[in-house]
């Protein structure tokens, strides 16, 4: 017989969403929050001013451009399950955030825009999940639009992703003639998402008749060919990374949502496993393990407050109960854990494995740390990777100098970019993966701090971690390159060259010297 621990675990479904910009992500989260139950009307992803916003973009820089520029976790119960969903950022130059976000997980829904099909970014982000075995579900969107045959899009996943496909529904017209989904397997049709339950149906003829007339025929064709071409849902299979089921819907017109919704609770796992330095972490255990994979400052402005968000790996967390910080070895009560619903927040008593909380803090947690009700272990793999793009902040006045330190300091640890201080005491540089940082670092740097700011480019164009096995060594080096060497956030030494020729150039002239294109966390967890 199950504990009252293992029940609650087994009920948790945590996923991202995932999908290459204008895919329709945001959309959808909103769609499963409002069939879910857990809001009443779903906002416009580019809504008017006058109008209610999208829930999980909730900062002013995303509302203005209609996109997500951080992760948004929302909690909500459904159908007997505990749903967090984590919304990450679609566009590449965010990729941190997501990367970060994807180490959180245990399933992913991959969105996919019925006339593009795979695009860059769902490639890449595919392979991150694919490196951290995480099982993924297909949501082909937009079928209400001018799409491609389906047959084709199936095609591309199994190519492009070597996965094997499986369609559980199927889609009923095309463009301005799509009218719901078809359930292959239940022989069930459900239009839109308002209609609760599907309907049983007596065969692909029973639902032809909701198409045009020079429709239905093509239409039974198909199906007849899917369930005769197509493989049908294994779940182990999907639980392992081999094989993805696919949904087709709009979620913009309420169509395949509630399908999606409820394939999460049935297909998805529950909180899996987790590898941490010294031994493997089962989420059924009952000591709580944490790790931190997100801070974010200032979501109440008024209060200029700071939460880490952490995925609880096992056991049970508990309002006021005291943890352990792996990275200090100190002790840190836990008296307001917050469950969030984007920017809204309650306070949670009890939270369970696979469960994401906010800690509020004051700059003690850092992203990548581990919280454990005594035992001294590291969770493996949330990275940092080597920015793409360089530059030195320019401030207008000079007096604010200090308050532009900290400030950075702050933007550092929160993630949204990385700062590095040269040794040779010249000013701070910042770097980041894309441009739009940068933007969004200029706008919150305004917003919150009343620091208006501008970039310069700085010499530099590569950064690198170093590392040497002889410690002498690794000085020597720094010594004799003390102008394009720098400290990190956490004090570990960055190597600056101009361009990819003279990192080369020097990483040749100094055998043993490894320079690293991605910093773990864990290193420094360690290593304090």
């Amino acid at each position: 017989m199950k504990s009252a621990l293992q029940t609650e675990v087994a009920r948790r479904r945590t996923f991202a969403i995932i999908a290459h910009p204008d895919a329709g992500k945001t959309t959808l989260t909103e769609k499963l929050l409002l069939f879910g139950g857990a809001i009443q009307l779903a906002g416009e992803v580019k809504a008017k001013k006058d109008r209610i916003q999208t829930r999980s973009d909730w900062m002013k820089i995303e509302r203005e451009r209609g996109i997500s520029v951080v992760t948004s976790v929302m909690t909500f119960e459904y159908d007997g399950k505990v749903f967090n969903i984590l919304d990450t950022p679609g566009h590449e130059d965010f990729a941190d955030d997501t990367y970060r976000t994807l180490t959180a997980v245990d399933a992913a829904v991959m969105v996919i825009d019925a006339a593009k099909g795979i695009e860059p970014r769902t490639l890449k982000l595919f392979e991150v999940c694919r490196m951290r075995d995480i099982p993924i579900i297909t949501f082909v969107n937009k079928m209400d639009r001018e799409s491609r045959d389906p047959f084709e899009i199936l095609d591309e996943v199994e190519e492009k992703l070597a996965l094997d496909t499986a369609p559980v529904t199927w889609p009923v017209g095309r463009s301005k003639t799509f009218c719901g989904a078809y359930h292959l397997a239940n022989n069930a049709f459900r239009g839109s998402d308002s209609q609760v339950e599907a309907t049983p149906v007596n065969g692909p003829q029973a639902v032809a008749g909701h198409l045009p007339e020079n429709e239905r025929e093509t239409f039974i064709d198909e199906l007849e060919l899917a369930r005769e071409a197509c493989r049908p849902f294994d779940r182990q299979s999907f639980l392992e990374g081999h094989l993805t089921p696919v949904f087709f819907g709009s979620a913009l017109r309420n169509f395949g949502v509630r399908d999606l919704i409820n394939a999460l609770g049935d297909f998805a796992p529950p909180p899996r496993d987790q590898q941490a330095d010294s031994r493997t972490v089962h989420a059924d255990e009952e000591r709580m393990t944490a790790f931190v994979f997100k801070i974010q400052a200032n979501m109440d402005p008024n209060h200029r407050d700071r939460i880490a968000f952490a995925r609880i790996c096992s056991g049970k967390l508990q309002r006021g109960m005291k943890a352990r910080l792996s990275r200090t070895g100190k002790q840190l009560g836990l008296t307001a854990p917050q469950f969030f619903f984007a920017s809204q927040r309650q306070i949670a008593d009890t939270a369970y494995a696979g469960d994401v909380v906010g800690i509020p803090n004051h700059g003690t947690l850092r992203i990548g740390d581990t919280l454990t009700e005594g035992e001294p272990l590291v969770f493996h793999g949330v990275p940092n990777f080597a920015p793409e793009i360089l530059r030195r902040v320019r401030l207008g006045d000079a007096m604010k100098a200090k308050k532009l330190k900290e400030a950075l300091q702050q933007m550092a640890e929160e993630g949204v970019v990385q700062l590095f201080v040269p040794e040779d005491g010249s000013p701070a540089i910042v770097g980041v993966v894309g441009a739009l940082q940068l933007d969004v670092l200029k706008e919150r740097l305004k917003q919150e701090y009343g620091l208006p700011v501008d970039f310069e480019a700085a010499r530099f164009n590569v950064c690198r971690w170093i590392e040497h096995e002889d410690r002498a060594q690794l000085e020597a080096f720094m010594v004799k390159h003390r102008a394009a060497i720098a400290r990190d956030l956490d004090g570990d030494p960055v190597f600056l060259a101009e361009n990819a020729f003279s990192l080369n150039y020097e990483a040749e002239r100094a055998p043993g010297m490894v320079f690293n294109e991605i910093k773990d966390y864990q290193v420094r967890a360690r290593a304090a």
